[in-house]
């Protein structure tokens, strides 16, 4: 089996069929899922190629990336037997970044209870926040609510007061970006479903519900971004791209050892290491010369020092990130990395020496069904499966005539399960309705995945 092109069988229905695309700077994934009849998300195909015309998560060549995306979807389409003709879409890169806003209404009379209307209304002024001309809001993250100067309510529906204030985290793209990446999509008869934030669909397929309610930082590392979400209390509270990733790794090898782009990368893949003292100064990798010029030799400790100085300034500034957060002090799970860049050896305990933090690597099988094969359960693809199972949530939310409600991840045996908005739900004990109804709060005041087209 070529590992770039896998394909799971089954019975498909195609309304129950999801695709995903994710357009980094080194690789283009392709992904169609289903959920099962189990209730698990189930992945048909999935292929990979490598991305041309893309520099640091931007389309910079329509042409070349078009390519790209076309060789991946061919397949994809090939091999499930699925003709789909809509797609999430992951975002990151140079033209994304994020805000904090405060939204507040004063009302009429605090002696009725708010409503979700209310709620809504807090939501809309989040999405109509002031932004760049060329700018658009993607997602607006609830945080939390204060009512009459009471902060720290998860949901404040049924409660009373005078002044209602909602904390809200926003994330905002350039319009002229994704408008190119649905360009380059149209090409192809595809149509964007969804944008969805990358470290968002990257947390969902390999953090579990114990890691967000304890406090956990997500690093997505890749070829041209490092893209980081951080959550605390089940709650996404901190989102940034960092837009330094593995190319610039390769590219110091390349001009520190005075070598070729592509052999760079082969020591980089290869020999490469986080961590420069634990390698052997008498080891060396021997590169071929230049048109039949003497060989090159390369210490291992040297292509390590080389690797762990780049290393080291890209942690600095998700460091940073996780400073400027305010959560550094309540990530009581510590940091999961994942991504290509994620399997660069001794990187782990690197992270864990620049930041104090537990520190564990992340595999998309987190929350898969069963016939995922070994070359799927890469960190390099988590991006594309978080999409797709992100996408199964979203249309199911959306399905009109399903048959049974969807459980949250969290077991039945410490959680309820979570209902349709529109079913009444039977009691619940205080400390688990609260997360419940943010729960139900989030999907019925907004969809987080979704781009107004006709404001862009």
């Amino acid at each position: 089996m070529n590992m770039n092109n896998i394909t799971f069988t089954g019975m498909k229905s195609k309304k129950d069929i999801v695709a995903a695309v994710d357009i980094g700077t080194t690789k283009i994934v392709t992904a169609v899922a289903r959920r099962n009849e189990n209730n698990r998300i189930e992945i048909l195909a999935i292929s990979r190629a490598d991305s041309k015309g893309v520099r640091r998560g931007v389309v910079r060549n329509i042409e070349e990336t078009v390519a790209s995306i076309q060789s991946t979807v061919d397949l994809v389409k090939k091999q499930s037997g699925i003709d789909f003709s809509e797609v999430y879409v992951g975002v990151a890169g140079e033209y994304i970044r994020s805000i904090r806003n405060r939204s507040y209404l004063n009302r009429d009379s605090w002696e009725e209870e708010i409503t979700e209307e209310e709620i809504r209304r807090l939501l809309d002024d989040s999405f109509r926040v002031p932004v760049d001309a060329m700018e658009k809001v993607i997602h607006v993250l609830p945080q939390d609510f204060v009512v009459d100067n009471e902060p720290g309510i998860i949901n404040p529906v049924g409660m009373t007061g005078k002044r209602l204030e909602g904390n809200f985290h926003i994330v905002i793209g350039k319009i002229d970006s994704l408008k190119t990446v649905e360009r380059c999509l149209s090409h192809l008869n595809l149509k964007v479903k969804s944008f969805i934030l990358e470290p968002i669909a990257s947390a969902e397929a390999v953090l579990t519900e114990d890691e967000k309610e304890a406090g956990v930082a997500l690093i997505d590392i890749g070829g041209g971004t490092s893209d980081l979400a951080i959550y605390y209390d089940g709650i996404i509270r901190h989102t940034a791209v960092i837009p330094f990733g593995g190319n610039v790794i390769t590219t110091d090898i390349k001009e520190g050892c005075g070598i070729l782009l592509r052999q760079a990368e082969m020591l980089k893949i290869k020999y490469g290491s986080a961590l420069g003292d634990l390698e052997d100064e008498n080891k060396v990798a021997t590169i071929p010369g230049i048109s039949g010029r003497e060989p090159r030799e390369v210490s291992f400790r040297t292509l390590a020092y080389i690797i762990q100085a780049r290393m080291e300034e890209i942690i600095d500034r998700i460091l940073f990130q996780i400073e400027t957060s305010g959560y550094a002090d309540k990530l009581a799970a510590g940091i999961v990395i994942t991504g290509g860049g994620a399997l660069l050896r001794n990187l782990p305990h690197l992270i864990k020496f620049r930041t104090g933090m537990d520190v564990r690597l992340g595999y998309p099988s987190e929350h898969l069904a069963g016939n995922l094969t070994q070359e799927a359960n890469h960190p390099m693809y988590s991006t594309c499966l978080g999409l797709v199972m992100l996408g199964c949530e979203d249309q199911a939310k959306k399905k009109p005539d399903a048959e049974e409600p969807v459980a949250e991840k969290i077991p039945v045996a410490e959680e309820a399960v979570s209902q349709s908005v529109n079913e009444p739900e039977p009691p619940k004990a205080p400390a688990q309705q609260g997360k419940t109804l943010f729960k139900n709060l989030q999907e019925l005041l907004s969809n987080l995945f979704t781009v107004n087209d006709s404001n862009m």
